[in-house]
């Protein structure tokens, strides 16, 4: 599958402990024989994570969460991608780190054409990256369409974004006791 150009980025950051940051970077970079190439493709993903060419030395084990989190889409990125699959990449991760990864998977997807298909549970988030989305509950699609139209949607204001009516933020009080109409699943 890589060799087509597809790659996935797992939940919970399954980096090569005993690796070095940079050994695990060049392990994404398995399917391809160019020395040169390999080498630019590294360059690349640290011009993305600077944090990673600090740490390249370092054994995988010892980087942050966030550190390890851009090292396995760096390596997967290593492969040269045509789509790349991210399941949970802001899981765990400060508010900060979630938004420097997002910007680089938005630059990614913006200047590379890099196709993403995101598994994430922050709404917003996702939405603001997203050209499509989907809307799974119990395994099934229960909504789809367009980001635009999928933020605007009153259901995903309310049970996802935890934003009232009127578009203004619900009270922690009022989202903990609300009662979830589900219509899409009648």
């Amino acid at each position: 599958m890589v060799k087509h150009g597809v790659v996935q980025v797992f939940e919970g950051r399954r980096v090569f402990e005993n690796l070095t940051a940079e050994e695990n970077l060049i392990a994404g970079a398995h399917s391809r024989s160019n020395y040169a190439e390999v080498r630019t493709s590294i360059e690349r993903v640290y011009d993305s994570f600077p944090a990673l060419k600090e740490r390249r030395h370092q054994a995988a084990g010892y980087l942050s969460g966030g550190e390890q989190q851009m090292l396995v889409i760096g390596r997967a990125l290593m492969s040269n991608p045509k789509v790349i699959l991210l399941d949970e990449p802001s899981l765990g991760l400060a508010p900060m780190v979630i938004e420097e990864i997002f910007g680089v998977i938005q630059r990614l997807k913006d200047e590379q054409q890099l196709t993403v298909l995101l598994v994430e549970q922050n709404a917003a988030l996702a939405l603001d990256i997203a050209d499509h989305g989907y809307v799974m509950e119990n395994g099934r699609i229960v909504l789809e369409g367009p980001a635009e139209s999928l933020r605007q949607n009153s259901d995903i204001k309310e049970f996802y974004l935890g934003l009232n009516e009127a578009g203004a933020r619900k009270s922690y009080r009022e989202t903990k006791h609300y009662r979830r109409r589900k219509r899409w699943l009648s």
